[in-house]
């Protein structure tokens, strides 16, 4: 993988799928909480009318999550680019759809060396741009001299809805 930094200031990588291995079932997920195959799971939950069923679901999703961090490995082509952008000394985030606490369970298992994750709880989720937005700010980087890296649509609608380049993995 062969990536050109001259234009870019600042790395910001999707967790899941991008820098460790996941083995959520989303169609099982999405079944089981009666989400349609092709829907937003997180939107879903919020559609819900009922409070409790709301916090059932996001209860749900915590412990599968939770239950994946547990096992979840760097994968060998995040781990490269997480060392490349090190060795250019270029600022690194981390943006994800996950809970903090599966987020943080996966980071400390597999020693990433990236500080600054912004999660679920944190900001709207994928395909909303805003966390995004929010390290670009942070960083006083402008979004176009930045690089998202991630495996999803979520990821590539969030990161043109931003400005910033993206990095299909």
């Amino acid at each position: 993988m062969n990536i050109d930094f001259s234009n870019i200031d600042g790395v910001i990588f999707d967790l899941d799928g991008t820098l460790v291995a996941s083995e959520l079932n989303f169609s099982v997920i999405k079944s089981h909480l009666g989400c349609p195959a092709e829907g937003d799971i997180l939107v879903h939950i919020d559609s819900l009318a009922d409070k409790q069923l709301q916090q059932q679901a996001h209860q749900y999703i915590l412990d599968q999550e939770l239950a994946d961090a547990q096992n979840a490995a760097w994968l060998e082509t995040g781990k490269w680019l997480v060392e490349t952008v090190a060795d250019r000394q270029l600022p690194m985030a981390i943006v994800t759809r996950n809970s903090i606490a599966a987020t943080r369970l996966k980071i400390s298992n597999n020693s990433i060396p990236i500080d600054l994750v912004v999660t679920r709880e944190d900001a709207p989720p994928k395909p909303n741009p805003s966390a995004l937005l929010s390290v670009a700010r942070r960083w006083n980087i402008p979004p176009a001299r930045c690089l998202y890296v991630g495996d999803f649509i979520y990821d590539q609608q969030a990161a043109q809805r931003a400005g910033m380049q993206f990095l299909m993995v």
